[in-house]
């Protein structure tokens, strides 16, 4: 019981700091901080919902990012102005051009319709192991791809699909970014995450055990999809304007960096993994254009972001796969714990 009271006060001290500093961002960081926080937080729903699937059960998809454009796609589609809908997309079915649905149930309609995608998939998908099923979801990737860029009466094709609503906030954000944690933490520490781990550590062990593990890949899958598809909903709104090359291997690859960097199965990690990777980005980003410092003059080398973090992302996979955290999670009240024997 004190051990659950602790965890609750710490939780609920954690989310209330949050706040406070968003609000002080919000109010006087301007607007070039306030999108990279509104970044961090919708690369912090894609990283955990990615670990989810991958971290705690051991099966390595490289197919999630087409679940964040079923979401952005969908979510733009249902938000999308009437007026503009008859310009951009004349050739709608008639029961999606009469439709303009407020942001929030548009964004959970484009996290189901990708978690029923996920569903569908997933059948046959989480049969797999090993390199099979990384190979066999980036084949999903370029699926979607293709999809996205030949259905023009619903996508625009290959064409920037403009016009979105700009509802993102960095408030509705951050809330879904704690929700997202808060229920993947809770899945980890419940019996159906222990039966993930368990099965991820020794499948053939699992099976003896009683444990399907074809159920509990396959949940983890569709329940991750679901918030994939809400961070590319968020996305859509935030960006408003966007392609299907915004959805393929730079952003995978981003996001795997992410979550290779903080450490595959902890959501600790994932976090850390998150501000680290984004805010290095950013810099390298500026620092693409060029500077100087003194008599020292870089000039300006585009592209070298993208190497940097590259060599970054090999380095972590040869000194330290397991990232920053490994799968354990930063336990906040070991800190409280000491500092109480210290002073007592």
């Amino acid at each position: 019981m004190r051990r659950d009271r602790s965890t609750a006060i710490v939780s609920l001290a954690a989310i209330g700091i949050t706040f406070l500093v968003l609000w002080l961002l919000h109010s006087f960081g301007g607007y070039y901080i306030e999108r990279i926080v509104i970044g961090i937080g919708i690369n912090l729903i894609l990283v955990i919902s990615l670990n989810l699937a991958n971290g705690f059960t051991g099966l390595f998809s490289l197919g999630h990012i087409g679940f964040m454009a079923i979401g952005a796609y969908a979510s733009a589609i249902l938000t999308l102005p009437l007026s503009l809908k008859s310009t951009n997309l004349p050739d709608l079915p008639v029961f999606l051009s009469k439709i303009q649905m407020p942001f929030l149930p548009a964004v959970l309609v484009g996290g189901l319709i990708a978690m029923v995608v996920a569903l569908l998939i997933g059948l046959s998908l989480m049969r797999l192991t090993g390199p099979y099923i990384s190979v066999a979801t980036m084949g999903f990737l370029v699926i979607v791809q293709v999809v996205l860029t030949n259905w023009d009466s619903m996508t625009r094709g290959a064409r920037t699909f403009a016009g979105v609503p700009e509802y993102t906030n960095v408030w509705n954000v951050w809330i879904w970014a704690i929700l997202v944690l808060y229920i993947v933490w809770r899945i980890k520490f419940s019996s159906f995450g222990r039966k993930m781990m368990a099965a991820r550590d020794n499948e053939i062990a699992a099976r003896s055990l009683g444990i399907n593990v074809m159920a509990s890949r396959l949940l983890a899958f569709c329940i991750s999809a679901f918030f994939t598809g809400v961070a590319g909903a968020l996305w859509a709104h935030f960006i408003t304007a966007f392609s299907p090359k915004s959805f393929y291997f730079s952003q995978t690859f981003s996001v795997v960096t992410m979550l290779v960097v903080g450490g595959l199965g902890s959501l600790s990690g994932s976090v850390v993994g998150v501000m680290l990777i984004t805010i290095l980005s950013e810099i390298l980003r500026n620092a693409e254009r060029g500077f100087s410092i003194g008599p020292l003059v870089i000039p300006e080398v585009y592209g070298a972001s993208q190497v940097i973090m590259a060599v970054l992302f090999v380095l972590f996979i040869v000194f330290r796969p397991r990232g920053l955290f490994g799968d354990a999670e930063l336990d906040v009240r070991r800190f409280f714990k000491k500092e109480k024997e210290v002073s007592g």
